[in-house]
């Protein structure tokens, strides 16, 4: 077991979350600065919004618009390609299901799968609730997208994606993006420079 120090950083996210798409384009710099790896765990938001009678920020009156515009806003301040969805949110389950499959086989594939799905519908306004937008953005990726389609409905990968929403929400995540390092829960992709500053100083 890696010691505190050195242990990975869980970078928690939602394939229909614009801050977790943002925080998708930053956290690999994040980890060259930290000297830290940053391990990747799309989850759902759906439960987590029953258990905390929350809902999606566009939902939300007077929060929706705001929400509208900081997306775009803080895309831009990050220098990250971002159109606004026209079917938005989306739900992505076969998005989350073909990352955990890509991921038991080859983590770094599973990687760039969630980066070109992030793309896919944030910048080129793709629907990736549809398994077969999924299969296509895999395709792209390099994966073997007939055994992926196969797994897709596979009751064993259904299962496995259950257990990592039921493991964030056991680890406290309630958003995304949401970080935990060494036990320590931050929450946005605003945080990532508090992140960092509490890796460098030990915490405070």
């Amino acid at each position: 077991m890696s010691a505190p120090g050195s242990a990975p950083v869980d970078f928690y996210f939602e394939f229909s979350s614009p801050y977790g798409y943002i925080a998708s384009r930053l956290v690999e710099g994040v980890e060259k600065r930290i000297g830290r790896r940053m391990t990747w765990r799309p989850f759902l938001l759906g439960p987590v919004f029953k258990l905390t009678g929350s809902a999606p920020l566009v939902e939300i009156p007077m929060k929706g618009d705001y929400s509208k515009r900081d997306f775009a806003r803080s895309a831009r301040m990050h220098g990250v390609a971002f159109t606004y969805p026209e079917k938005f949110p989306i739900g992505t389950v076969a998005a989350m299901r073909a990352f955990y499959w890509a991921h038991d086989r080859d983590p770094a594939k599973a990687r760039a799968l969630a980066k070109a799905l992030y793309s896919a519908y944030f910048a080129d306004g793709k629907d990736i609730s549809a398994p077969a937008t999924v299969l296509d953005v895999a395709k792209s990726a390099g994966l073997d997208t007939d055994a992926l389609a196969k797994a897709l409905e596979d009751p064993a990968l259904k299962e496995r994606a259950k257990r990592e929403v039921d493991a964030a929400i056991a680890a406290g995540v309630f958003g995304s993006p949401f970080f935990v390092v060494d036990g320590e829960p931050f929450w946005g992709v605003d945080r990532l420079p508090m992140l960092e500053q509490w890796i460098a100083k030990g915490g405070w």
